[in-house]
């Protein structure tokens, strides 16, 4: 087993988890306890000088930010699955939506819920109704992202998008919903979930 993730269910290594499980590779995680402020020990500051989670090592290659671990597993096991291939023209919305979420949606979530000053024609993100309106494009008439077709953009996109109507941060709009309901019913997504539950349950956390 080369995979090894630094992991801790209530950070954003529980999503790489279920990345890993849609993948089918063999991996392990490594509980950093990040609650005693473990994810800033040297080592962890070595594979990742942010010192944050998560951390995933395959072999001899480090791949942090979630984001990108995702897109990371999907090329390099799972290629013309859950990852389009370079010459298909679904990986353009393949890329579009996965870099959205940590590029779009989770600064523009966080902006609007701390009552951020900014001029939407500087940021990124834009403005709120602009951005719902765009996520809203990207599953209303489709099973997943790509279509009928499910990817590691939807693991991407579908997670952040999870977290952030469990956490009340985004408006439940039906469309959301109705989407998040579809992810739900993966099996691997559902293994991930318990996975999840169990090493917080190992570990005494409440959740």
């Amino acid at each position: 087993m080369s995979i090894v993730l630094y992991h801790h269910p209530f950070s954003r290594a529980a999503g790489v988890v279920w990345m890993l499980e849609e993948v089918g590779v063999p991996y392990e995680l490594r509980f950093v306890d990040i609650m005693k402020g473990a994810h800033k020990a040297a080592e962890l500051v070595t594979l990742n000088p942010m010192g944050k989670l998560p951390i995933l090592v395959d072999g001899d290659a480090v791949v942090t930010e979630s984001a990108a671990i995702g897109l990371y597993l999907a090329d390099r096991y799972s290629l013309g699955r859950l990852a389009p291939a370079p010459d298909d023209v679904a990986r353009a919305t393949y890329l579009r939506w996965s870099f959205f979420a940590p590029s779009v949606i989770e600064p523009g979530a966080m902006a609007q819920a701390a009552r951020w000053e900014f001029k939407p024609s500087q940021a990124g993100w834009g403005d709120p109704a602009s951005m719902l309106r765009a996520m809203e494009s990207a599953v209303t008439g489709r099973e997943f992202l790509l279509g009928d077709r499910f990817s590691m953009a939807d693991v991407i996109f579908g997670g952040t998008l999870r977290y952030m109507l469990r956490f009340n941060l985004l408006e439940a709009r039906p469309a959301f919903v109705a989407y998040c309901d579809r992810l739900a019913a993966r099996p691997a997504l559902q293994r991930a979930d318990a996975r999840n539950a169990a090493v917080a349950k190992q570990h005494g956390l409440g959740g």
